[in-house]
């Protein structure tokens, strides 16, 4: 299988250098020269294109020595251009028709001095909220006053089709299994680790949100629900320039950040980088009520934790000439976490419905994360459609944890103490990521085509020691400690074609990807063997897309692709995370990948109105599971769903009311079907219709001042695989002024006004009743001022997308 697997990725390998013979461009080519007051040409210009019917960014360049620019495979259209430049008011061209196959010279633009009358010359342009493409949906929330003094994890709720759960797990139009990734990297953390990163990450550091519910090829297969991109600030500006953000928000509890950033580039060089800096502390809540072998247990526990985080960046571009970029990039993230829990469960028996014994637990835990990713790139761009993009990175993860866990047993009055239990626990983890490879793109046939490999190898370092406290010193306990060691190796090749016939478009692809991987577990105990597993397969995954565009008003997408979503690296980790010495949480060593097959239709009307209706099929789906261990413990563990079964309906509609009054609206609607049978009375199966809305409404007042009101709700839905939740709902709130001609910006918000953002849930699955409530902080005030320094109008670092993201989204932390 491992010999056949390597033929593809030869194959496509080959067939890089073959598509040389071909020359063919797509769409239009926009050509233009700048120049400035007293006719000298302008360089370093920024040019941007926008289209016509919506005034929405569509490409953008900067003028070269001679103040030439040139914009190819434009899409066919109807478009207008504005030219800025620092110092000169902008400059705005009146709209033209761009037609494919075709060259449109612009007549030569003019920049006219700052000496004249500013008001009759300046244009000013805002994105708009969402954003629709071929592709992809996008979520502009670089200016939305609700978003300010709020985390990346918090906005991700309010982008159109996606819910995040009460254990921050991200679902995208109905369906889990969503990969995240951040600037085009996909992060190799899990969802605890991953949500515990999101939010140390200020808004203020957004640009936008990118979401791409089918895929083509030339992403890695993992993600059965699609992508979900976080773009961050950093390429709007040339030249010298800072941008400093600071935040406050409070609720129960303060939480503090500061971010600045800057840039320099000149002809040959760019030279960036970002430091944040971000602490506070987190309150939760949650009430649990079991019934299980003739027994209850009525738990209320209560958590708490302070946090600091650091996040930083530094990289720089050498441009060897107009075509070649060679670069690097270093990322970190380094955070320190300290908890504590109380944890109260009174419980008896059923039948007399009287409490015989009252279990507490207090707990302490303490938690590092450490983080840095390197990444060396090249790029060949020849400015034809010829793109070569090299990528080798690599990725370390140091997380340790430690926690210290007392639980008393008492009688109801809780005078008397029938026994006590002490445990701790330490819980290294040690996970390096290795990855090149490389991309390539050129036209053919009248299209374009694009292939690529990938080489990946992940190692996982896993170490669980488990102690018993006795009069004050702990000893180990080898029979609970063990070891788990992970290593995994992913070759991968795609190829890809696109092309526009008329108003018809055509896309498809084929990605390859051979996995092997290895795990032990090993156990304290001498003389134990532990358990292995070794595993190798080979996936195909097929995706394709129709476009066609009858007129200006109308536009059809229809797509399938084939996905995979491989068990996060923590998942697979038998370890045992306690909430008190009867409730825990467990992963699986043997979890399988599950796979699911997506189509979707998607109608937009007017660049406007869009609609989107899918349909999924998941098969060995990965959830979770809560189920009875002993005779009163209980614990949630993850599995294999047999089958998941999943059609959405979703609208969103960006609406202008007004002048002074826009609007944002994306409804969602989905059914969804879980089925399984895992034996002994243990069978799934499920069903529920749920909906979900976003909407948000921005008032431009005089004077600068701006409200934003905006709100979600979530009907009653199905999480895990067994539970069925209770609705949930949240009204946000804000102001902002812009002061200091422009460059400075207040922005004040309420989050959750109503303090509505909490959950319930039950579950039923084999002997275990489950009845589930619990919440966060989540009204909180917040406050953040933002200031920009130097050069506003110039453009700043190249966005890349490296090879280390797919592996990073699967790793976790404890959270």
């Amino acid at each position: 299988m491992k010999a056949i697997a390597m033929r593809y990725l030869w194959a496509l390998a080959c067939l890089l250098p073959a598509y040389s013979f071909s020359q063919y461009q797509q769409g239009a080519t926009i050509n233009g020269r700048v120049e400035g007051p007293g006719g000298e040409p302008l360089e370093f210009a920024n040019v941007m294109l926008h289209a016509a019917a919506d005034s929405s960014l569509a490409k953008v360049e900067v003028t070269g020595l001679e103040g030439t620019f040139s914009m190819s495979r434009v899409p066919e259209g109807r478009y207008w251009v504005s030219v800025s430049y620092v110092g000169l008011p902008s400059f705005r061209t009146q709209p033209f028709q761009a037609k494919a196959g075709e060259v449109y010279e612009l007549p030569a633009i003019y920049m006219q001095d700052a000496s004249v009358e500013l008001s009759e010359v300046v244009v000013t342009a805002e994105k708009p909220l969402v954003e629709v493409r071929a592709d992809k949906m996008v979520f502009n929330v670089e200016n939305t006053i609700n978003a300010s003094g709020s985390t990346a994890f918090e906005l991700l709720r309010k982008a159109p089709g996606v819910v995040v759960d009460n254990n921050d797990n991200i679902s995208l139009l109905g369906r889990a299994g969503v990969q995240v990734y951040v600037d085009g990297k996909p992060s190799p953390l899990g969802a605890a680790d991953l949500a515990a990163f999101l939010k140390t990450v200020q808004s203020d550091e957004i640009e936008a949100i990118e979401v791409i519910t089918n895929p083509s090829s030339r992403y890695d297969a993992e993600g059965n629900a699609g992508i979900i991109n976080i773009r961050m600030k950093k390429d709007k500006r040339l030249g010298a320039n800072a941008n400093l953000n600071l935040g406050y928000s409070v609720g129960k509890v303060p939480q503090y950040n500061g971010t600045i950033s800057g840039n320099y580039r000149n002809e040959k060089l760019n030279a960036f980088g970002s430091y944040s800096h971000s602490e506070g502390q987190n309150r939760n809540f949650m009430e649990l009520y079991r019934r299980q072998l003739g027994m209850f247990y009525d738990q209320s526990n209560r958590q708490g934790d302070e946090w600091s985080s650091h996040n930083f960046k530094a990289g720089a571009d050498f441009f060897l000439g107009e075509k070649q970029t060679v670069g690097f990039l270093a990322t970190g993230f380094l955070s320190d976490n300290s908890g504590w829990s109380t944890s109260r469960t009174p419980f008896g028996p059923i039948e007399f419905n009287r409490v015989d014994t009252v279990l507490l637990a207090r707990g302490n835990d303490r938690r590092d994360r450490n983080n840095l990713n390197f990444n060396l790139n090249y790029r060949f761009d020849d400015k034809k459609g010829m793109v070569w993009n090299i990528d080798a990175d690599y990725g370390l993860f140091r997380n340790d944890g430690s926690a210290y866990q007392p639980n008393f047993y008492l009688d109801p009055t809780e005078t008397t103490t029938f026994r006590e239990k002490i445990n701790t626990n330490e819980t290294p983890t040690d996970i390096d990521i290795y990855t090149f490879k490389v991309d390539h793109e050129r036209p053919l046939l009248g299209g374009q085509v694009g292939a690529g490999l990938k080489l990946a190898y992940v190692n996982t370092d896993n170490t669980f020691r488990f102690f018993d406290e006795y009069d004050g010193t702990p000893v180990l306990n080898t029979n609970r400690s063990n070891r788990f060691v992970y290593e995994e190796n992913i070759n991968a090749g795609y190829v890809n074609y696109q092309r526009q016939l008329g108003k018809v478009g055509v896309q498809a692809g084929l990605r390859v990807e051979q996995t092997h991987s290895t795990g032990d577990l090993t156990s304290f105990r001498s003389g134990e063997t532990g358990e292995k597993f070794d595993r190798e397969y080979t996936d195909f995954f097929p995706s394709g897309g129709l476009t066609f565009a009858p007129n200006e008003k109308h536009n059809f997408q229809l797509t399938y692709s084939r996905r995979i979503n491989r068990p996060s690296y923590q998942d697979l980790n038998p370890f045992l995370n306690k909430l008190d010495e009867l409730t825990y949480e467990q992963g699986n060593p043997f979890l399988k990948p599950e796979y699911a097959n997506n189509i979707q239709l998607t109608h937009s009307f007017n660049y406007r109105l869009n609609t989107t209706l899918s349909f999924s099929h998941t098969k060995d789906l990965i959830t979770r599971i809560t189920d009875t261990a002993e005779v009163n413990a209980s614990y949630i563990t993850w599995l294999n769903l047999a089958d998941q079964y999943n059609y959405s309906l979703s609208v969103s509609a960006p609406l202008p009311i007004t002048k002074w009054w826009s609007s944002f609206t994306n409804m969602t609607g989905s059914y969804t079907q879980n089925q399984a049978d895992y034996g002994g009375g243990k069978t799934v199966n499920l069903d529920a219709t749920t909906f979900n809305i976003y909407s948000q409404h921005t008032f431009r007042l005089p004077h600068d001042f701006a409200i934003e009101v905006s709100g979600w709700y979530n009907s009653p839905s199905l999480w895990g695989g067994t539970f069925e939740m209770d609705a949930m709902w949240s009204i946000d709130a804000g102001i902002q002024k812009k002061i200091m001609t422009g460059r400075g910006n207040i922005r004040l918000a309420v989050s959750d006004i109503f303090r509505t953002n909490e959950w319930h849930g039950v579950s039923r699955f084999g002997a275990l009743d489950l009845d589930v409530a619990g919440g966060w902080d989540s009204r909180r005030f917040r406050a953040s001022f933002s200031y920009l320094l130097g050069n506003d109008q110039v453009k700043g670092a190249r966005r890349r997308s490296t090879g280390l993201e797919e592996e990073q989204n699967r790793v976790k932390s404890g959270d």
